[in-house]
C-alpha cells in the first residue's frame, strides 16, 4: 500500500510539474498572482461550505453523546476541517480524514459504533449529492456548449460515477458493512486487539441512520448546496484572474473539476488529475489551459490554508479531547 501511494504520488507530481512545463509555468504563476483578493476570498467563502458539511454530519450523527454530552455545530465544524486537512494533505487515499474525525467524535462522547456509523452515512450521502452535482453540472453543460467528442466523454464519465455511487450505497443496504465489521472483529480477537467491540452492530447502525427519512434529506440538501456554491468561489476567482465568466459556467468548472480530483482518489490531493480536469472543461468556454491551472493551483492554495492549522488541531484535539468521564462511560457500557 505504501508503495501504491508513493507510485501514485509521483505520478500526480509527475503530471503537474509536465502541465507547468507545457502550458508555461512562469504564465501560470502570473496569473495566480494576479488573483491577489481573490485568493483571500477563496479561502473566507470556503467557510461556508464547511459548515454546511458540518451541518449535514450533525444532522446524522445527532446532538446527544452516550452519556448526555452534548456536540454542538462547532464540534463538527472543527472535525469537518480535521477531515478536509487530513484528506487533503496527507498521503491517506482521500479516506484517512474520515479515520481520524470518526474517532475523535467518539472521544467526544458519541460513541465508537455511532460516530463511525454517522461519518460513513455522511460520507456516502456526500459522495451520492456529488454524483447529483456532477449529473446537474453535465446537464448544465450540454445547455450551454453544442456537443462534441468531450462532452460525449464527459458524459460517459458521468454515467460511471452514477453507477459507481449506486453501487456503493447498494453495497451498503445489502450488507457490506455488516462483513467488513465481522472481519474486523475476528482479526482483532486473534491479534489480541481492544476496543474492537465497540463497532458491533454497525451495519444496523447505519441501516438506522438511513431509515430516518427527514435526517437524510436535511444531510442531502445542505452536502448539496455546499457542493453547488462552489460555483461561486470559481466565478470569485476567474473574475480577480480577468476572465470572467457567468455563475452557470463556473457551476459546470466546479461540478467536473471536483469528479476528477475525487477519482483520482489513490494520487494524494488528485495532484495533477484535478488540474487536468480543469483544463478539460474550461476549453469548453475558451479558458486558455494557463488560467484552468491557475484556478486549480488557487484552490489548492486555499486548501493549504485551511489544512495546515486544521493539522496542528488535529494534534491538540488527539490529546484534549479525551475526557475522562467519556472513557469511563465507554468502559462501563461495555461492561453491561
Amino acid at each position: 500500500m505504501k508503495r501504491l501511494t508513493i507510485l501514485a504520488s509521483g505520478l500526480g507530481i509527475g503530471l503537474t510539474v509536465w502541465m507547468l512545463a507545457r502550458f508555461g509555468a512562469g504564465s501560470i504563476l502570473a496569473l495566480v498572482a494576479a488573483g491577489g483578493w481573490g485568493v483571500v476570498l477563496a479561502i473566507l467563502f470556503h467557510s461556508l461550505q464547511v459548515l454546511l458539511s458540518a451541518l449535514s454530519w450533525r444532522v446524522i450523527g445527532g446532538s446527544e453523546g452516550q452519556d448526555g454530552t452534548v456536540l454542538h455545530l462547532y464540534d463538527y465544524y472543527v472535525l469537518r476541517c480535521v477531515r478536509e486537512g487530513v484528506n487533503n494533505l496527507l498521503p491517506v487515499a482521500q479516506v484517512g480524514g474520515e479515520v481520524v474525525s470518526a474517532r475523535l467524535l467518539a472521544h467526544r462522547g458519541l460513541g465508537m459504533r455511532r460516530a463511525a456509523a454517522a461519518t460513513i452515512c455522511d460520507l456516502t450521502v456526500e459522495l451520492l449529492t456529488q454524483v447529483a452535482f456532477t449529473v446537474a453540472g453535465l446537464a448544465v453543460l450540454l445547455c450551454l456548449v453544442k456537443r462534441s467528442a468531450t462532452t460525449d466523454e464527459l458524459v460517459e464519465s458521468g454515467i460511471v460515477v452514477v453507477l459507481i455511487g449506486i453501487a456503493i450505497f447498494g453495497s451498503q443496504w445489502f450488507g457490506a458493512i455488516s462483513i467488513v465489521e465481522k472481519l474486523l472483529v475476528r482479526i482483532a480477537g486473534h491479534l489480541g486487539w481492544s476496543g474492537v467491540d465497540g463497532i458491533r452492530g454497525l451495519h444496523e447502525e447505519i441501516m438506522a441512520l438511513y431509515k430516518t427519512s427527514s435526517r437524510t434529506m436535511a444531510a442531502g440538501a445542505a452536502q448539496f448546496a455546499g457542493w453547488s456554491i462552489g460555483a461561486a468561489e470559481v466565478c470569485i476567482i476567474l473574475h480577480f484572474m480577468g476572465h470572467d465568466r457567468s455563475l452557470a459556467t463556473g457551476y459546470v468548472i466546479e461540478s467536473v473539476g471536483q469528479i476528477a480530483k475525487s477519482a483520482a482518489f489513490a494520487v494524494p490531493g488528485g495532484l495533477g488529475v484535478s488540474e487536468g480536469g480543469y483544463v478539460l472543461v474550461g476549453s469548453l468556454f475558451g479558458l486558455p489551459p494557463t488560467v484552468s491551472i491557475a484556478l486549480s493551483l488557487i484552490k489548492r492554495l486555499r486548501e493549504i490554508a485551511w489544512g495546515l492549522p486544521s493539522l496542528v488541531i488535529w494534534q491538540w484535539l488527539e490529546t484534549h479531547w479525551r475526557p475522562e468521564h467519556v472513557i469511563g462511560s465507554a468502559s462501563g457500557a461495555h461492561q453491561r
